[in-house]
């Protein structure tokens, strides 16, 4: 049976409003982002069998505002995390983001590369799979998260997924086969 997988990045932070990258860096959400945290509980909460999270902070503080008594397991995973863009981490978006395509495959300084980042991602799908066959997940990360939801389950290729112009929404629905 499938598992069905609601992905939801972690809520707005002070590095977003600002323009940073925050990359492995923690982040803290601004006063946007915990309201819209709470707005994430409120439209995610029914079905859900488990929450996987990212354990990086800014996830961490979404998920403890929009959940703060969840009756599901809530279950922090490494693998959820944003590229690691090393030394770049917290630096200006502009610049970290320039150019994707020329980390796709070489790591960024100190780091790692887009597809170091969605394999961490694939290895969480196949665990995933075998635990959770047959149930509806909540997913929350950030954007290589999303890259290798995308790439791992639609097949689309990393260097579209990669260049494609991010859209942010009220969650995006996967099901993993």
């Amino acid at each position: 049976m499938p598992v069905d997988i609601v992905f939801e990045t972690h809520s707005l932070t002070e590095d977003n409003e600002a323009g940073r990258a925050t990359g492995w860096l923690g982040g803290r959400l601004s006063a946007d982002g915990r309201r819209f945290a709470a707005e994430l509980g409120a439209r995610q909460r029914p079905g859900v069998a488990a929450l996987f999270s990212s354990d990086l902070a800014r996830a961490r503080e979404t998920v403890t505002i929009a959940f703060p008594e969840p009756d599901f397991p809530v279950l922090y995973d490494w693998r959820l995390r944003e590229c690691d863009y090393g030394e770049l981490n917290g630096r200006p978006a502009g610049a970290v983001h320039a150019d994707r395509s020329a980390f796709l495959h070489t790591p960024y300084p100190g780091g790692e590369s887009w597809e170091q980042a969605v394999a961490r991602v694939g290895w969480f799908l196949d665990d995933l799979r075998r635990r959770w066959d047959g149930t509806r997940v909540l997913v929350v990360g950030h954007v290589a998260t999303r890259l290798g939801l995308e790439h791992r389950i639609t097949g689309t290729p990393l260097a579209i997924v990669l260049n494609a112009e991010f859209g942010w929404q009220e969650g995006w629905e996967y099901r993993l086969g």
